[in-house]
């Protein structure tokens, strides 16, 4: 399992691709697969932990990404031969290792940062097996092996049946997250708002949202597992207001895994992980999301929940199994079932 090295796996607070990494490694360990996962030093897992890297490069200043995320790959790579199969969650870097290892790889697609890495994804087309993460998310010029949205552990997450008062907006502080859409539309529908998470665009934040704080809308931070539970579970409603073609969204159903329903933007993925109506609702406009505020109450908080569940960590355990049986057997791996221990 190559993961990234940006952030610790899991991560302390935000790292979404860590935490799929993480969620699928502790899964299929479960699971009984034999696993090594490759990760920072400080990484914490049952499987078989390789490290070269000692501490995540966006938590340690000074560090030289580009150097460590080479000697990353080169310690992975170089092991190859051991394993029946590399499972790829670092973009398309390693794609280029693909020609120089008879091991089959498996890449999870986890969303395109630009066209400018279509490329690397087009010469590996075929020479290696792609998973995207949402039907949405499937670029036209790739050939995939399937979809497989990600999984949430359920344990983590308290379900609560009274909703708070207050709106939610939970991710990065950046134009395509829409913190600023969530302000107008909290103020429209005269609900207080909290939000949580990285500031990525420092100049977006002070330009945009800075401005707007005042008791009725609040910044907390970065959030940790358990004030994550604690924020999404006590909100009325999460505010997911993209700007852009999300590829999944994992703050979308861990919100519903606590009974919180979301108002989004029709864009990306967002209607895969959303049921209109039943789970949350699906908007055209930033009007249409003021009036969604005011049908939150409308919605079954249990009805909510178990429209999540369809996202568990062992259903996509299961889908990734089945993936890697399927590469096994076209690599002409003989074992009756190489992907799991006796």
């Amino acid at each position: 399992m190559l993961a990234p090295i940006a952030w610790r796996v899991p991560p302390r607070h935000y790292g979404p691709w860590e935490r799929v990494v993480s969620l699928l490694t502790e899964g299929l360990v479960r699971a009984g697969a034999d696993v090594t996962l490759f990760a920072t030093a400080d990484s914490i897992t049952a499987a078989c932990l390789s490290a070269v890297v000692p501490s995540p490069y966006e938590e340690t200043p000074g560090m030289d990404a580009k150097v460590w995320e080479g000697l990353h790959l080169a310690h992975a790579f170089s092991q190859a031969q051991e394993f029946d199969l590399i499972h790829n969650h670092y973009d398309f870097l390693p794609l280029t290792y693909a020609s120089l290892v008879d091991t089959p790889m498996v890449t999870t697609i986890h969303g395109f940062s630009s066209e400018r890495i279509l490329p690397v994804y087009r010469a590996f087309n075929g020479r290696t097996h792609y998973i995207g993460i949402s039907d949405a998310d499937r670029h036209p010029d790739l050939t995939y092996l399937a979809t497989i949205h990600h999984g949430l552990d359920f344990h983590e997450f308290t379900f609560q049946p009274r909703a708070g008062e207050y709106l939610l907006f939970f991710g990065r502080i950046h134009p395509d997250k829409g913190a600023s859409d969530a302000i107008r539309v909290a103020r429209a529908a005269g609900r207080p708002l909290i939000l949580a998470g990285i500031v990525q665009d420092r100049g977006y934040f002070e330009r945009e949202i800075e401005p707007q704080l005042s008791p009725g809308i609040s910044y907390v931070g970065a959030a940790g597992p358990a004030e994550r539970d604690r924020l999404l579970g006590g909100a009325l409603g999460l505010l997911h207001l993209i700007h852009f073609d999300e590829p999944f969204g994992l703050s979308v159903v861990e919100a519903m895994a606590c009974g919180t329903p979301v108002i989004a933007y029709r864009r990306g993925s967002m209607p895969e992980l959303i049921e209109h109506g039943v789970s949350g609702f699906l908007s055209e406009s930033e009007a249409e999301a003021i009036a969604a505020v005011r049908r939150l109450g409308t919605l079954d908080r249990t009805g909510v929940r178990a429209h999540a569940e369809r996202f568990s960590v062992a259903r996509m355990v299961d889908a990734y199994l089945a993936a890697y049986h399927a590469v096994c057997l076209a690599s002409r791996f003989r074992r009756p079932d190489p992907c799991r221990k006796p």
